[in-house]
């Protein structure tokens, strides 16, 4: 389980502004695919459905073009943008009402080639927070670590200049991961760590030729594997396992994809990993220990083919939108097939769940609410939230939910009638 929370730094006073920053809580919403970076969250239950009655809007605020999920700390949420394809842009607004506290800016455009150009060239991945600093990942492979209370650049990290790697050719996609007084990052043409509190390299390991071969979609995970807790990193190419302490390569193996479309997230399951990739397979992996070293063998393959949406799992069952933009659930004990719907969605699903239901923001704008079990979906509503695209990641925080579409930033509370 990974854990962004100091308990050495419990709250502050924003400066000049005067206003109390609330520390990160479980409540909270403070990172990619929320706490534990696995979509699910705790307390407050989702309800039964989504009606005028039971969801309401409760602002909305325009924005520039962008991708990154927003992330919710205390009374404040922070989102990123890219504004007249210059610069990047990031916003802490009012959590009631969504008025803008600070914002920072700095160059940052680029333009991204191939497939990806279709769904644009602004930010993409979504920044981290621990309540007192704010990391986020700028699109040419620069990592910058703001204040939460008044947006002060406190450190910026300039992987391509400081490394003399070449800039990631789909730019800085993965998300930054915190852990302690450490921030991870796949950048660099490679993986690295760095001290969350200074911006210097730890260590930097999995490197790969950077540029259109590097570019890392999916973001990293800490997991217990084999009773060693441990960085889990999907590259373009591989599987792996890393130590947290000297970036030692534990374990590592290869996952084939079409042109290294290995983009979910993985997701750590009773000892194995779980992942999907685009042009391969859904598998998986099996991570034990072989001596004073470790092993990884695959315990099951699914023809099926994963694209973007990164799994939840329930009750041994994991969900994911497969290649063919169409729902299945997958027994990850045998790795069978338990059903898939006959509905064609979007490229992209974000998940979150209570532990009991799951609710999906579809990348058309359309937001379902349904209850899984191993013999189908019981879709208990659904609702349009969005005229535009919603390609970043849904967020869900004590009984608020945040969408992020193309042009701006939409907060709805819920609440059983």
């Amino acid at each position: 389980m990974t854990s962004i929370l100091n308990p050495a730094r419990l709250s502050f006073i924003a400066g000049a502004l005067s206003l109390t920053i609330t520390p990160a809580v479980a409540a909270d919403w403070p990172q990619w695919r929320g706490p534990d970076r696995d979509g699910r969250i705790e307390g407050k239950a989702f309800p039964s459905s989504l009606g005028e009655k039971v969801l309401r809007k409760e602002w909305r605020v325009d924005l520039g073009p962008g991708y990154s999920g927003p992330v919710v700390v205390g009374d404040r949420v922070f989102t990123t943008e890219t504004e007249d394809r210059e610069k990047e842009v990031v916003r802490a607004l009012d959590r009631k009402t969504g008025k803008e506290i600070w914002r920072a800016s700095w160059p940052g455009a680029m333009n991204v080639p191939f497939f990806a150009k279709a769904n644009g060239d602004w930010i993409r991945a979504t920044p981290a927070c621990d309540g007192e600093r704010l990391y986020v990942a700028g699109m040419r492979d620069v990592l910058v670590c703001l204040s939460a209370a008044s947006g002060k650049e406190l450190w910026r990290f300039d992987f391509v200049a400081e490394l003399k790697t070449p800039e990631p050719a789909f730019g800085f996609v993965s998300s930054p991961l915190l852990d302690g007084d450490a921030v991870y990052v796949q950048a660099g043409a490679g993986t690295c760590k760095l001290d969350k509190m200074t911006g210097k390299l730890l260590w930097r390991t999995l490197t790969d030729p950077g540029g259109m071969s590097g570019s890392a979609f999916a973001s990293p995970v800490i997991e217990t594997l084999a009773t060693k807790r441990q960085l889990v990193v999907q590259t373009r190419t591989k599987l792996a396992g890393v130590s947290l302490t000297d970036g030692k390569e534990l374990w590592s193996q290869e996952v084939k994809a079409f042109r290294g479309m290995n983009i979910l997230t993985p997701t750590a399951h009773k000892g194995g990993v779980f992942t999907s990739t685009y042009g391969g397979a859904t598998t998986m992996f099996a991570v034990g220990k072989e001596g004073d070293g470790f092993k990884i063998g695959e315990q099951w393959t699914l023809k099926e083919q994963g694209y973007m949406t990164s799994p939840v799992i329930l009750d041994g069952v994991g969900y994911e939108v497969n290649r063919d933009q169409r729902l299945i659930a997958v027994d990850l004990a045998t790795g069978s097939k338990l059903w898939e719907v006959k509905d064609k969605f979007g490229k992209y699903w974000s998940l979150v769940t209570d532990g009991k239901k799951i609710l999906a923001l579809d990348q058309k704008g359309e937001l379902l609410l349904f209850q899984p079990t191993r013999e189908g979906w019981n879709v208990l509503d659904r609702v349009e939230v969005s005229k535009e695209e919603s390609w970043a990641h849904l967020a869900v925080s004590d009984g608020q939910v945040f969408i992020r579409d193309l042009k701006g930033m939409t907060v709805w509370q819920w609440s059983e009638p």
